[in-house]
């Protein structure tokens, strides 16, 4: 069923999702559907990507962020709001437009229609550059540096101040990533394999394990949430050099263990005419503490990198054409 907007009568406490067609938010979907009998009725807000199938009793809403209008009523009769969409690597003006004007816009249709809970799908890269080692969301002082993560975190401010919740992945893989594993293949390419000294620590998270942590922190019963900020990582971190090692060897390119230091790398990189920025993320730690999320919500942890990168090694073999 799709619809523009207005409220269904046998609606009392809805389950939302935006995003439903994105990269986590249609594995939310997915996770939503699967539960039991009893669950919140689902309504889904779609934009230009297509809706997993075969979902059951799900409504389908044809709106736009960057069109406030069209969210009107969005939310009427829903009780949770899960918010996984956002405007990735557009100019200034259209991220300000998807990410603050759209969350603006949903806070408000969520406040008009009195929903108990927003959880918002942000990223770690709302920090900024920097050394972090095993971080906590109270510790840190958010310092983003592009057009997306400084309107994400501007979306941030409008669900916190709107008593939600936010969650902050750092590097999320897996079946549908057209970020994470091209950008790692492209720079274990490039230098040639691992860099020289102490592998830097790095977070990581399984997209279908960060869906059960969105899903599970907007159906999670209040008094089990302690923070309105989270880490949503595998609470173990990886190294560096396993994640492009990992990719790598998915696409079946030699990994040279130590191949060079940080300044023969970068060198590598400006000869070819590519940022260093990628390996910045690669050299020094960037392992954000997400035990918490795990520990408040009582799920298990789910697979650790080298196990997940496994499961989707398929996927990334036929689509992302490491040739």
């Amino acid at each position: 069923m799709t619809r523009r907007h207005g409220p269904r009568g046998d609606e009392s406490a809805g389950l939302l999702i935006t995003g439903a067609g994105g990269f986590v938010g249609s594995r939310v979907v997915r996770c939503a559907g699967r539960l039991p009998d009893g669950r919140p009725p689902l309504r889904v807000l779609a934009h230009r990507r297509t809706v997993p199938e075969a979902l059951g009793a799900v409504e389908v809403v044809a709106g736009d962020l960057g069109d406030p209008a069209s969210l009107r009523g969005l939310c009427a009769g829903v009780g949770t709001v899960v918010h996984c969409a956002s405007l990735v690597g557009g100019t200034e003006e259209e991220c300000e437009a998807v990410n603050v004007r759209g969350t603006e816009a949903l806070v408000e249709e969520a406040r008009r229609a009195k929903v108990a809970r927003i959880v918002y799908l942000s990223t770690a890269s709302v920090y900024g550059r920097g050394t972090f080692r095993e971080a906590r969301p109270q510790d840190l002082v958010r310092d983003p540096g592009s057009p997306t993560s400084r309107t994400r975190a501007a979306a941030e401010d409008l669900v916190l101040a709107a008593g939600g919740t936010v969650l902050r992945p750092h590097i999320v893989y897996g079946t549908g990533d057209r970020w994470v594993g091209p950008g790692l293949l492209a720079l274990a390419r490039a230098i040639g394999g691992g860099l020289r000294g102490r592998p830097a620590l790095v977070s990581a998270v399984d997209v279908d394990d960060l869906a059960r942590l969105v899903l599970g922190a907007a159906l999670a019963p209040a008094d089990r949430m302690t923070a309105s900020v989270y880490h949503a990582n595998h609470p173990r971190p990886t190294t560096a050099d396993v994640l492009l090692r990992g990719f790598a060897g998915v696409a079946g390119l030699p990994f040279a263990e130590g191949a060079s230091t940080y300044e023969q790398a970068a060198e590598r990189l400006r000869a070819l005419g590519r940022p260093t920025n990628p390996l910045d993320m690669m050299a020094t730690d960037h392992w954000f503490a997400s035990d918490r999320i795990w520990s408040d919500l009582g799920l298990a942890p789910g697979v650790a990198f080298e196990e997940g990168l496994a499961r989707h090694a398929g996927w990334y073999r036929s689509t992302m054409r490491f040739k």
